[in-house]
């Protein structure tokens, strides 16, 4: 009788197993044709992540965050309503799938860094930037790159110096250059937005980022320069 009781939970055990593979293999195939590239929810917007999908992952946040990922990387640049010319509106497409993606992997540094940066330099999404460069440093405090990345988008483009000195001061206690700084001591100075916006490029380039993003941050450097310019004359 001990024998049947016994072979019976294995049972048990197995099609409980297989009823969790199967739910997550449907979960998988429900998000690669929801977020396949080329669906659309209405003309030109693409569909949005499911309503708190972080809560159906089943154990699988981690790979799940990877299928967002991937998506995100099709559409990097992706701005699903223009406010201006170089600016989308808050909390964009790409802003709620980097949400749900660092929500389903709090620790996801790539996310971080390259999706943050792209939202305040190619997609112009200001608030959805700041709310991923602040989950990325009190995430990852202790990863300098993430730290100087926010405080370009605090400086260049939300204008609070105070801000992105912290952020250079944490970047530098934590493995980032020594000039940074004296970089912060500086942002207060004509030229401060100037040198951290080339050193971030400089930064890009050596970490081979995307050519779309440095052309992007360059073409904004090439701005601030032409403005300088003109202020004096």
């Amino acid at each position: 009788m001990a024998l049947d009781n016994s072979d019976h939970c294995a049972t048990l055990k197995i099609k409980i197993s297989s009823f969790q593979l199967g739910i997550f293999a449907f979960l998988l195939v429900v998000l690669s044709s929801l977020l396949r590239p080329g669906v659309k929810f209405e003309e030109k917007h693409l569909i949005l992540p499911p309503p708190q999908i972080e809560r159906f992952s089943f154990g699988y946040s981690e790979v799940v965050a990877d299928v967002f990922w991937i998506r995100i990387l099709q559409d990097f640049d992706y701005c699903d309503e223009k406010i201006v010319e170089g600016q989308c509106r808050n909390n964009s497409w790409m802003f709620q799938m980097l949400d749900v993606t660092t929500k389903l992997a709090p620790h996801f540094r790539i996310a971080y860094a390259a999706g943050g940066i792209s939202l305040t330099v190619l997609v112009g999404d200001l608030e959805g930037a700041t709310k991923i460069f602040e989950r990325g440093v009190q995430m990852l405090p202790h990863d300098w790159t993430i730290s100087y990345r926010a405080a370009y988008h605090y400086l260049y483009e939300v204008k609070d110096k105070k801000r992105a000195a912290e952020l250079l001061i944490q970047a530098g206690q934590n493995g980032a250059p020594p000039w940074v700084f004296t970089l912060a001591g500086r942002l207060y100075s004509d030229s401060g937005e100037l040198d951290l916006a080339q050193n971030l490029l400089q930064e890009m380039k050596d970490t081979n980022q995307d050519e779309t993003l440095i052309k992007r941050l360059q073409d904004k450097i090439d701005s601030m320069k032409a403005s300088k310019v003109s202020s004096k004359q």
